[in-house]
């Protein structure tokens, strides 16, 4: 038998391993485990029966269209119906304007591979979604965390960061309901963002996903609409308001930017499914996407507020937790000195049969481990009481 080929791999692999993600989607399919873990959407208001219509009818298309190639930017009348969507919003866009993607992650992976080199560093809120760092990594970026409080992120810290860091290329930021705090940067804060990424001359990611997933507060404008001069990407997706199962986001930006993007979508897959694409543009002329998000929101506001109420009971009195307007995530703070890894690997998947995400790997140079993600949408309210009241019953145990 001859020897195994020790592959000699590029310096940018040393960036790529695994990840709480990849481990949580799996817990995510024990039904043993109760898990707050993963960003899931509720699979009981997944809209199964107008879905399945237009898909029967895409693939019914005349001339195969619904299965043959299609332009990689994406299908033109999508990209039409997601720049009225994003009018709509408040934030006037052309067709010519959007790229269709595999769901906003893979907008996430174009930006950074399109603006960081080795060394150059990209500004994150502190903490910030995992699911960005795993795909900024391979461009083999540094990274300037910010603080963050109920408003969002810390503008007057980050004018210092920006000061003191030369090598600046991009501020990453989740303006609403921000994974994994929950947080929404306020509208003076995201005015002053703009400001300083206008003095500085760098490029704005606002990873808008959880956006329409609002059930209180004011509704704020993108950054996207507060920009005047072409250095927003905004990035969107139909997986928290459809079904996370199509894959399909977009990016909206001008510019070199926008036309740069193209050429790495290309690049990298193509184009978006020819099929998925066209499911989601007959979904959008067929039915009320309002409609839906309406009632998911109002689904979601319940059950975040049976969580909170649950951690209210069952939770020691020195864990707190936020109380988000919008999204899919509650973010808890445990005492000084607790390690929520260590607990949910001693604790609380072998005896409570419970897993959240530890909240370490949520930062992006100094880990904090005594934080942690609860999700809340995926469950049902009776799962989401019986898996905190077993979470609670065990940490006062180790109290």
């Amino acid at each position: 038998m001859s020897a195994q080929t020790t592959p000699r791999f590029a310096a940018r692999m040393a960036r790529v391993e695994p990840n709480a993600i990849g481990e949580l989607l799996s817990l995510g399919a024990d039904p043993s485990i109760i898990s707050f873990g993963g960003g899931y959407p509720d699979p009981d208001l997944f809209p199964a029966a107008e879905l399945e219509a237009v898909y029967a009818e895409a693939i019914r298309a005349p001339g195969g269209a619904g299965m043959q190639y299609a332009p990689s930017d994406g299908l033109p009348h999508l990209r039409v119906q997601v720049a009225q969507m994003m009018t709509e919003d408040g934030t006037p866009s052309g067709s010519e304007n959007v790229l269709i993607l595999q769901g906003s992650q893979q907008g996430l992976d174009l930006a950074g591979r399109m603006l960081v080199d080795p060394g150059d560093v990209i500004v994150t809120e502190d903490p910030t979604f995992l699911g960005a760092r795993i795909a900024f990594d391979p461009a083999q970026p540094s990274y300037a965390p910010v603080p963050m409080d109920e408003e969002g992120m810390r503008v007057d810290i980050l004018e210092r960061v920006l000061r003191d860091t030369p090598r600046a290329r991009v501020i990453y930021t989740i303006p609403e309901f921000q994974n994994p705090t929950g947080a929404t940067l306020s509208l003076a804060r995201r005015k002053r963002l703009i400001e300083l990424a206008r003095d500085h001359d760098l490029v704005v990611l606002e990873d808008a996903a959880y956006r329409r997933i609002r059930f209180s507060g004011d509704h704020l404008p993108t950054l996207k609409s507060l920009d005047t001069d072409g250095r927003v990407i905004h990035l969107g997706s139909f997986s928290k308001v459809l079904v996370p199962g199509m894959r399909l986001g977009w990016a909206v930006a001008e510019g070199a930017l926008m036309e740069k993007m193209k050429l790495l979508k290309l690049a990298a897959d193509t184009q978006t499914s020819t099929l998925n694409m066209t499911a989601a543009s007959l979904f959008l002329d067929r039915f009320d996407l309002a409609a839906h998000v309406a009632t998911l929101c109002a689904s979601y506001r319940r059950k975040k507020e049976v969580m909170l109420e649950a951690m209210r009971r069952h939770f020691p009195q020195d864990v707190t937790f936020t109380d988000p307007e919008g999204g899919l995530f509650v973010w808890a703070r445990f005492p000084e000195g607790f390690d929520a890894t260590a607990f949910m690997r001693d604790v609380a998947l072998p005896e409570a049969r419970v897993a959240y995400v530890p909240g370490g790997s949520f930062f992006p140079v100094t880990e904090q481990p005594n934080f942690a993600r609860f999700n809340y949408s995926g469950l049902s309210e009776e799962r989401i009481v019986e898996g905190i009241a077993a979470l609670g019953a065990a940490l006062k145990v180790q109290a």
